[in-house]
């Protein structure tokens, strides 16, 4: 029988998935995403989802300990970076992974020169790449809101066997106004939208989660709803019994 992560890896839906993300968020809207997470000016639309993204960042960092020494963690879909440079600035040990080569590059570029060379190891690749190794704790920030409820909890199964402590991740709660923004497809401009996301039935979720073989020995712990203008996302940990 295959384990998790090879289900995941050989599930259709997440490969063609998969390959969507890769081509919007490195050729299609990169230079979008490049000004929606620095301090230019941008829309009023992407500055709630700027401003929802900076509040989820930081209830995130707030489920972590403040001194990560002798951490490893995993930003699972680090993006331009920015989180995985506060959790550096708490001495942990970072591993960046994300699929956009573009993206990557602009992780390093704006990452502090201060922090010294190697804090942070960026990758190109897929966040169930085994090779990045195991950790303490593992963060997916909205890396997994483009996925159906049995594609998140397929992930979640694979990475929870490379982790020690925590896994930390977001998912698109299912809200009738969140579903209704989806559907006529609200959330960014035509020309540069992304990937359809897949709001998700929370009991659903923690059901799924609850039987899954492979997650039994973790259970949910905190749990925050962040809602922004045009960014909804909600927080969830998963921390080992």
């Amino acid at each position: 029988m295959p384990d998790a992560m090879s289900q995941v890896m050989t599930d259709t839906t997440y490969a063609q998935r998969r390959g969507q993300l890769e081509v919007y968020f490195d050729r299609t809207a990169v230079d979008a995403w490049e000004r929606l997470t620095s301090t230019a000016k941008v829309s009023r639309i992407r500055e709630t989802v700027r401003a929802g993204r900076d509040q989820m960042r930081e209830v995130l960092l707030s489920y972590l300990p403040f001194n990560l020494r002798g951490r490893r963690v995993l930003d699972a879909g680090c993006g331009t970076g920015a989180l995985s440079v506060e959790a550096a600035w708490r001495g942990a040990e970072v591993v960046a992974v994300d699929l956009s080569p573009r993206l990557i590059a602009l992780a390093r570029e704006r990452t502090p020169r201060q922090l010294g060379e190697g804090r942070i190891d960026f990758r190109v690749g897929d966040l169930l790449d085994p090779s990045l190794g195991s950790f303490d704790h593992v963060i997916g920030m909205d890396s997994l809101i483009h996925y159906r409820a049995h594609d998140v909890v397929g992930v979640l199964a694979s990475l929870t066997a490379r982790t020690r402590v925590s896994l930390l991740f977001t998912f698109a709660p299912k809200t009738p106004l969140l579903t209704v923004m989806h559907a006529v497809g609200l959330l960014f401009p035509r020309g540069n939208r992304a990937p359809a996301i897949v709001p998700v039935a929370e009991p659903s979720l923690h059901k799924r989660i609850a039987e899954h073989p492979s997650v039994q020995d973790w259970r949910p712990g905190r749990t925050q709803r962040v809602a922004s203008g045009f960014y909804t996302s909600q927080a969830l940990e998963l921390v080992r019994r």
